[in-house]
């Protein structure tokens, strides 16, 4: 049986690496990959999140998808993303389902944002882009400089990066997960 990966994006903000190059380097090991956004429409990324660059059309949006029927849930960075999704109902409840169902994470430079509002980031170990490094203190969680870190407390996998420079790293720490 193959691997089913969930991308999850607001409509605008996003890094544009941090979706793009963990959704081709997974797409290019054969594993299926799903982009949902918060609407049904084109997702404006960004470069550094001041330059736009391209902009993709979503297979779903985050309202009409089944977290159950993915293996592994993906949250790219950006700034304007991330704190789109946290104030998101839907990807709330989708990141709510992969924790409470023990699924694997995987969030990237702002991405680790949302946990604060899913409330699921107490004493959680990560790393993330260190602007924001207070406000995962505050919720609970336990910050590292690495370049990824892999987090199994509370019995469910949690896989962060800092930013693009570390998404080698970051896809390799998903592929391995996946396996």
């Amino acid at each position: 049986m193959s691997k089913k990966v969930l991308f999850i994006t607001s409509n605008s903000g996003v890094e544009h690496d941090e979706l793009k190059k963990p959704l081709d380097f997974l797409t290019g090991k054969g594993i299926e990959c799903i982009h949902a956004a918060v609407e049904l429409k084109d997702v404006q990324t960004v470069l550094h999140d001041d330059e736009k660059s391209a902009s993709y059309s979503p297979n779903a949006t985050l309202e009409k998808l089944d977290p159950n029927d993915y293996d592994l849930l993906v949250i790219p960075g950006g700034t304007v993303n991330a704190d789109q999704l946290r104030i998101d109902e839907n990807a709330l409840k989708i990141i709510q389902s992969f924790t409470d169902n023990k699924k694997p994470i995987a969030a990237i430079c702002h991405g680790p944002w949302a946990f604060i509002n899913a409330e699921r980031i107490r004493d959680k170990n990560l790393t993330s882009y260190k602007s924001i490094r207070l406000d995962l203190e505050n919720a609970g969680a336990n910050w590292i400089d690495e370049q990824v870190h892999r987090c199994n407390t509370h019995g469910w996998v949690l896989i962060t990066s800092r930013n693009p420079d570390d998404i080698p790293a970051f896809n390799q720490a998903i592929l391995k997960e996946l396996e």
